[in-house]
């Protein structure tokens, strides 16, 4: 019986051992935890202002008020800080649909 008590206690250790060197590793090469946060809640879709900066969230089913619009199909920002987000902080569209790039201090 002591040389099972003795394994148990061996293996223990190596799970231990095996967690520290996997948190290690992640520290070392800098891996974190990211929360992504998406850009509206679930039943919506992002919308942006119409020849300025902003964006908002519109329940599905419902079409966007006067002065904002759907995004291009496939320019849709997902999450916060995603290629998409960033790239409509410094662009947007004009009444015609068109994408132009918002004056600097929009």
């Amino acid at each position: 019986m002591r040389m099972t008590r003795s394994r148990v206690g061996v293996g223990r250790t190596l799970a231990g051992v095996a967690v520290a060197a996997a948190m290690a590793v992640a520290t070392l090469t800098g891996c974190s935890l990211q929360i992504e946060e998406a850009s509206c809640g679930g039943g919506e879709y992002p919308v942006l202002a119409v020849n300025s900066g902003g964006s908002d969230c519109v329940p599905d089913g419902e079409e966007p008020a006067q002065g904002w619009a759907r995004y291009p199909e496939g320019k849709v920002p997902e999450k916060v800080g995603d290629q998409w987000d960033t790239y409509w902080s410094t662009h947007t569209l004009d009444e015609s649909g068109k994408i132009i790039e918002l004056p600097e201090g929009q």
